[in-house]
């Protein structure tokens, strides 16, 4: 378990839905050229563009946005997988001289990136379809 390096600087504009957050995160980085990694949890899938609320196509293009609709919706995510791709982001924003500032609501990922996250084995895949055949033939 570990968490950001405490010699990187990383700017966090967090907080509810629909309070700013990426006009802010936006307006910041062009005034301290950064880079906006997403920092939420449903914002990582490129289906969910409109129903999240994204940044437009436009406000992408005006700086690097990192991590913005990155999985289709059949794919899953996970919190320590954010963490480790969140990490290489920052890594490679600082590398080329760039503020990285993580921009999102999902407060469980913030978390994990800056305090850690228990390192959990992944379910084998067979017990995740009987998991799956036993609740289809049980229900809820």
């Amino acid at each position: 378990m570990s968490s950001v390096c405490a010699d990187q600087t990383v700017l966090v504009v967090a907080g509810p839905t629909a309070s700013g957050k990426s006009a802010l995160a936006l307006l910041l980085a062009e005034a301290l050229d950064g880079v906006v990694i997403n920092a939420d949890s449903m914002q990582v899938y490129r289906d969910l563009r409109i129903l999240t609320a994204r940044p437009s196509p436009a406000d992408e293009a005006r700086v690097p946005h990192r991590l913005y609709g990155v999985l289709d919706a059949a794919e899953r995510g996970s919190a320590a997988w954010w963490r480790e791709t969140a990490l290489a982001e920052i890594a490679a924003a600082g590398g080329t001289g760039r503020l990285p500032l993580l921009c999102g609501g999902t407060g469980l990922y913030l978390r994990a990136l800056l305090h850690g996250i228990a390192d959990i084995p992944a379910v084998p895949e067979a017990v995740v379809r009987e998991a799956a055949e036993r609740y289809r033939r049980i229900g809820g």
